[in-house]
């Protein structure tokens, strides 16, 4: 009796799966996960332009560079979760067509980030800005939009650990697709709310951790006013060193080499070149000026005169030399 009352108080104790991932509109499907990426997207371009005017920058400059990046973005963290996890679309049993449904999940940050950047830096020199100071601005809004988009792997019952009897322990439920019977684990509805495993909520470790980030790099770039692309190489080693060890407690479906996650090594090589750019960064001296950046100084040597007035000046000369000489 004692056993059973033990278990329904860790039951009671841990963290419910939401009953569903997906709610429609007539014919249209809303999707958290999607939901959920498009939010982060907001809070990142609404803080990052706030830091990047705050140190600067012109108006609407990060608004106009996103557009650019986010599409970068999702194409490349798209094109990195199906390369490090091919089998699943490619391999015996796999569905190609699969690869292109981004909204069942499946972003990794790591192309998302090295591909987003390309889009940035194509929409940074279109406007004269140096891409550091961009990636400055930036930073903490993309850790808090990666903490956001979390939340739908929540919804989507993925990105969680091995079973566990702690209280915040995550309850996994059984979904079934109301049309057509079968299991949906992404969008389909609980059958009830007994859960099939209480698990890490990985997820949520990475949530957490991902805005103790943001207040890291927050901090430090206020008391050492940090410059130069600075601010972002912390949030990348600050974000990598904690992605090993959650990576390292997951259960989910990955590639492994040597036994390992692919992630795990992702995570220590991203990590070591963000502490040599931070390190080499600081020679660069101070922040950069991006109110002196913007202000276009007068060319040296240019005429008080319109270039095209010259002609008629030199004529006008040209009689007064005669008047003397006569």
């Amino acid at each position: 009796m004692s056993g059973v009352t033990g278990t329904v108080s860790a039951i009671l104790a841990t963290i419910p799966s939401p009953d569903r991932g997906v709610w429609y509109i007539g014919p249209i499907p809303l999707r958290a996960y999607a939901l959920c990426i498009i939010a982060g997207i907001v809070v990142a371009i609404a803080w990052g332009e706030r830091r990047f005017v705050a140190r600067g920058g012109e108006k609407g400059a990060v608004t106009d560079i996103a557009v650019f990046a986010v599409p970068f973005g999702l194409v490349g963290g798209r094109l990195y979760h199906v390369a490090t996890d091919w089998p699943k679309y490619f391999g015996p049993g796999g569905n190609p067509v699969d690869a292109l449904k981004i909204w069942q999940g499946g972003l990794g940050i790591w192309g998302a980030i090295a591909l987003g950047a390309v889009g940035a830096l194509i929409a940074c020199r279109r406007r004269g800005i140096p891409l550091p100071a961009f990636a400055d601005a930036v930073a903490p809004g993309i850790v808090v939009a990666q903490a956001i988009g979390r939340l739908g792997n929540w919804f989507n019952q993925e990105l969680y650990g091995g079973p566990t009897d702690l209280p915040w322990g995550l309850e996994i439920y059984r979904r079934i697709d109301p049309v057509t019977n079968l299991e949906d684990p992404l969008g389909g509805v609980a059958m009830d709310h007994t859960p099939i495993a209480v698990v890490h909520p990985t997820f949520l470790y990475e949530l957490l951790w991902n805005l103790g980030v943001a207040a890291l790099i927050v901090w430090a770039d206020r008391r050492f006013r940090l410059g130069h692309g600075r601010v972002f190489a912390l949030y990348v080693a600050g974000y990598t060193s904690g992605r090993f060890w959650i990576e390292i407690m997951r259960e989910d479906h990955a590639t492994l080499i040597a036994g390992i996650r692919i992630n795990v090594f992702t995570s220590v090589i991203v990590f070591v070149g963000a502490v040599i750019y931070l390190v080499l960064a600081k020679k660069r001296g101070e922040r950069e000026d991006l109110a002196a950046l913007r202000a276009e100084p007068e060319p040296e040597g240019t005429p008080e005169t319109p270039a095209e007035e010259k002609p008629a000046e030199s004529v006008a000369e040209e009689p007064t030399k005669t008047d003397k000489t006569t």
